[in-house]
């Protein structure tokens, strides 16, 4: 079993920058795509990016059309099993639990839905105020 771990939400102002990070306890076939959802209070869980491993060290990125992927960034540390969102200008709309999830290897897996994830980390909250 994996387990992953969030890290580096918090309050902000509006404005402000914050970076997530999630940490797979140990890296497998089974966190070879991995991704950011985040739910906001009253509403489903949405979408924000993914990123798909190729190869060693190759990765494939993926964003929201509905979230400003200008201001959001996922990245990779393979060697780390850690993946990372840096999130610029957050606005108050940013305020959501953000939840690391992952899945193994597909070529025709919908990296954008939530039911394509297997595995999933305990979220982290951020709050942005005006």
């Amino acid at each position: 079993q994996v387990q992953l771990v969030e890290s580096g939400g918090g309050s902000v102002q509006v404005g402000d920058s914050l970076t997530l990070a999630c940490v797979a306890s140990r890296r497998t076939f089974t966190t070879a795509i991995m991704a950011w959802f985040r739910q906001a209070p009253g509403l489903g869980r949405e979408f924000v990016a993914a990123v798909r491993r190729i190869g060693g060290t190759g990765t494939n990125t993926f964003y929201s059309d509905t979230v400003d992927k200008g201001r959001f960034t996922i990245s990779a540390d393979n060697g780390a099993n850690t993946i990372y969102l840096q999130m610029n200008d957050l606005k108050p709309e940013d305020t959501a639990v953000y939840y690391c999830a992952a899945r193994g290897p597909s070529e025709t897996a919908n990296v954008f839905a939530q039911g394509q994830y297997n595995h999933w980390g305990q979220g982290t909250q951020v709050t942005v105020s005006a």
